[in-house]
């Protein structure tokens, strides 16, 4: 690899739908880059979890203060690692821009894990202990806004192969 090669980006935002596998790629991710990833999920608050188990999907309203505790955690770790990985749905464009807060487009990439409502059905079906309902996932997908700015992967192959795709189609950090 030449020695012009670009750096990884210092915010890896692993998205997508409920059930799509953004931790378990994060994760992976993460082990890989011998980076920290975290998710989303654990900022929600209480209510908003409650909110979603009852079957209840989450207003914007909602999400703005969640949003901003999210973009906080971002900054606080520019600080601490080079690389910074989160498990975030960011479903809408305007959510993916609260979490950009004006970083530079090589600064904080969004890796989109893109499947079929059918796959990711079945996933969610067989899960257990997460408040997310199955019924959820439409609403999800009917707010979801693909923009030609994600880092698009299919997530209808094997854990193993979506991350040698997104490591392929990263910068690289050599």
């Amino acid at each position: 690899m030449s020695s012009s090669a670009s750096p990884l980006p210092r915010t890896l935002v692993i998205m997508g739908v409920c059930g799509c596998g953004k931790t378990l790629i994060g994760n992976m991710l993460a082990q890989h880059y011998g980076a920290l990833c975290e998710d989303a999920d654990d900022f929600h608050t209480e209510a908003a979890k409650e909110k979603m188990r009852s079957g209840t999907p989450l207003t914007d309203e909602d999400r703005w203060p969640w949003f901003a505790a999210l973009r906080a955690r971002i900054e606080e770790m520019r600080g601490q690692a080079p690389l910074y990985i989160l498990a975030c749905s960011a479903l809408k464009e305007i959510y993916r821009d609260k979490l950009r807060a004006g970083d530079r487009p090589e600064e904080l990439v969004f890796v989109h894990l893109k499947g079929s409502r059918e796959v990711i059905f079945s996933r969610m079906s067989k899960r257990e202990g997460h408040y997310m309902p199955v019924s959820l996932l439409d609403s999800q997908f009917a707010i979801l806004e693909e923009t030609p700015d994600l880092l698009t992967v299919s997530l209808e192959q094997t854990p193993e192969a979506i991350v040698r795709e997104v490591i392929q189609k990263l910068p690289s950090a050599e």
